[in-house]
């Protein structure tokens, strides 16, 4: 179901975001193409040099091209995928969609995406049952967005409780389905 399917990965700043690297892998297995957006603040979870050697694409984060002042399209981005998923997907980021702020690349090409996006969700307990963080998950719901629900368990607070991104095979086996309705 997803050969030859161009699934782009939105990583956000949580711990979640080793398992970035699991969808990656396990996308590429499927016979997918796989590139990765990156916020700023995930880099300090994972690195560029990780996704990339992955997915055999560069990591885009920021607008523009450092070593050559290129400029990464976040509208070719966006054209380019049949399908958004942002995981792991922050409080902060989910609130950001929301209100449709695009203060990073990985927010800009949301935007100016119109293909399918999947969010799946990673943070504490206590910000996940949150009624702001709530409200906001229904507010994406509305407006189309598919939701992978967090599961339960431990946290990297040290709590237990939902918030915990799922786990990858889960969200493959979600976007599988996904394609082959």
């Amino acid at each position: 179901m997803l050969k030859n399917k161009n699934i782009l990965i939105g990583v956000t700043a949580s711990i979640a975001a080793y398992k970035a690297a699991i969808l990656v892998r396990s996308f590429q297995d499927k016979g997918a193409n796989v590139k990765v957006i990156m916020t700023p603040f995930s880099e300090e979870f994972i690195t560029k040099t990780t996704l990339s050697a992955l997915s055999g694409h560069p990591v885009y984060s920021d607008f523009f091209k450092k070593e050559d002042g290129g400029w990464n399209s976040h509208v070719d981005l966006g054209s380019w995928a049949d399908l958004l998923i942002i995981a792991p997907a922050t409080a902060n980021t989910i609130a950001k969609m929301v209100s449709g702020i695009a203060d990073n690349l990985l927010l800009a090409t949301y935007l100016s995406s119109r293909n399918t996006v999947f969010v799946a969700p990673a943070m504490d307990a206590k910000m996940f049952e949150h009624p702001a963080t709530q409200q906001n998950i229904k507010a994406l719901i509305k407006q189309g967005i598919q939701i992978i629900e967090p599961a339960s368990g431990h946290l990297a607070s040290g709590l237990k409780g939902k918030g915990r991104m799922q786990e990858p095979d889960i969200i493959v086996d979600k976007i599988e389905a996904y394609f082959s309705s």
